[in-house]
């Protein structure tokens, strides 16, 4: 049975660590932990923030996904939403969702990711 979801894999194309780390680390706040000796070998990098877990795996044929994507939840999405426009990453915002303010924007190396904040308790 499922219990839960784990993480969530994005691809990256090689040589990107460094941008990745800035952007999941530096930008979002998001912690990274240490790959396995074995996986780390095939380079990419892991994330963390609360129960969120992202997982950014080097793929030499790399696309981005600009459908697929992460949903993260945020607290004082406004201000998150600043501090990302502020570092230049581009913003949509959606308000699609019932019970929610939430905006898109991509990662550095084009991959989608959403952001959202409930407006109501769950």
């Amino acid at each position: 049975m499922i219990t839960g979801l784990d993480h969530v894999q994005l691809a990256a194309p090689p040589g990107t660590e460094e941008a990745l780390r800035a952007y999941y680390g530096d930008l979002l706040g998001m912690t990274e932990l240490p790959k396995p000796p074995g996986l780390a070998a095939r380079g990419g990098c892991w994330f963390e923030a609360g129960t969120a877990y992202l997982h950014l795996g080097i793929d030499p044929s790399f696309r981005p996904a600009r459908k697929a994507h992460p949903g993260l939840r945020v607290t004082d999405i406004d201000a998150f939403a600043t501090r990302l426009t502020v570092a230049g990453a581009p913003i949509t915002w959606d308000d699609g969702l019932p019970g929610h303010r939430r905006f898109y924007t991509t990662d550095p190396v084009g991959n989608r990711l959403e952001f959202l904040e409930p407006t109501a308790p769950d």
